[in-house]
């Protein structure tokens, strides 16, 4: 539930993308499905930070890990956004992004 509350809040954070997915009845959808990017990402940086930083604490990792995932998202939602200003978010191409950028395993 965290995640997606989290990335409603960002996509919030732009009023006329959030306005034009609430109109689409696609705010949703795209809330849920960045939720599960952010999800994965936050995921990877944990096993990234973990294999450098074994030492640290469990929720040291998880925090820092969250705040990778959050520019990587934010970073991905930027460029969708811009690469789609005036369509729908393009959820397929959010995830290739966003996989594209996220630490090795």
């Amino acid at each position: 539930m965290l995640y997606k509350t989290i990335v409603l809040g960002l996509l919030e954070q732009c009023p006329e993308i959030h306005e034009q997915l609430r109109r689409k009845r696609q705010l949703l959808k795209t809330m849920e499905r960045y939720a599960e990017e952010l999800k994965f990402i936050h995921d990877e940086w944990k096993k990234e930070l973990w294999r450098v930083k074994p030492e640290s604490d469990e929720s040291r990792i998880a925090s820092e890990a969250l705040e990778l995932a959050l520019v990587d998202l934010q970073n991905c939602l930027l460029h969708e956004f811009k690469a789609e200003e005036n369509e729908t978010l393009p959820l397929d191409g959010a995830s290739a992004f966003a996989r594209r950028h996220t630490p090795p395993a």
